[in-house]
């Protein structure tokens, strides 16, 4: 989530801001939707974090270079990409 009016800042400069009234919703701001009491009766908690093992791993220069080029987290999204061949290799039976 990035884009023109983004700004980053540490739970130390948030603090402050809150403290001088600067993190309040814009006034234009739409308010929330009203949930019905129910909503969150039939709600499954899903855990798709599972233990990661710690490895050492060569890959070609080109592959690290892309996923780096779009930014934090290259190891989750390298990490995403292998879950997906697996998933899709179970389910083939293979």
């Amino acid at each position: 989530m990035t884009g023109q009016g983004m700004k980053k800042a540490s739970l130390s400069d948030l603090r402050k801001m809150k403290e001088r009234g600067e993190t309040q919703a814009p006034a234009n701001a739409q308010a929330a939707p009203e949930l019905p009491k129910d909503f969150w009766d039939d709600a499954i908690l899903v855990n798709h974090t599972k233990t990661k093992e710690p490895i050492s791993l060569r890959v070609d220069a080109d592959v690290l270079e892309f996923f780096k080029a779009q930014g934090k987290g290259h190891l989750t999204r390298m990490n995403a990409v292998l879950r997906s061949y697996v998933d899709a290799h179970r389910s083939k039976g293979s």
